[in-house]
């Protein structure tokens, strides 16, 4: 059974940093494009950064770019979201997914998901 678990949101200030983690069992992490979603209250879900099944190198949307890495430990089956340098807008749930040999990870058909953890930031 596929299953995702995120961790590590919370309350940051403007300028701080987070690292999310996400938690993946019932499967071996390269088989699957990974990535890392936000939601924010009033807007449409997005694709902020993704692996693509059988790459290596990490997709990542203009307005997190420099600012968020993406990285994953095969071995623990664990993957990340550093992020650096949060702003205001970057308030929104943020979830993991994975789909199975999915070989353009920015698009939105992934079957699992996590449950999301809440990133604010504010003073």
């Amino acid at each position: 059974q596929v299953q995702l678990v995120e961790s590590g949101g919370g309350l940051v200030q403007p300028g701080g940093s987070l690292r999310l983690s996400c938690a993946a069992s019932g499967f071996a992490l390269d088989d699957y494009a990974i990535a890392w979603f936000r939601q924010a209250p009033g807007k449409e879900r997005e694709v902020i950064s993704c692996i693509s099944a059988g790459d290596n190198s990490a997709y990542y949307t203009e307005s997190v770019k420099g600012r968020f890495t993406f990285s994953r430990d095969d071995a623990k089956n664990m993957v990340y979201l550093q992020m650096a340098s949060l702003t205001p807008e970057d308030t929104a749930v943020y979830y993991c997914a994975a789909e199975w040999e999915l070989w353009e990870c920015k698009s939105d058909q992934y079957e699992h998901w996590g449950q999301g953890t809440q990133v604010t930031v504010s003073i």
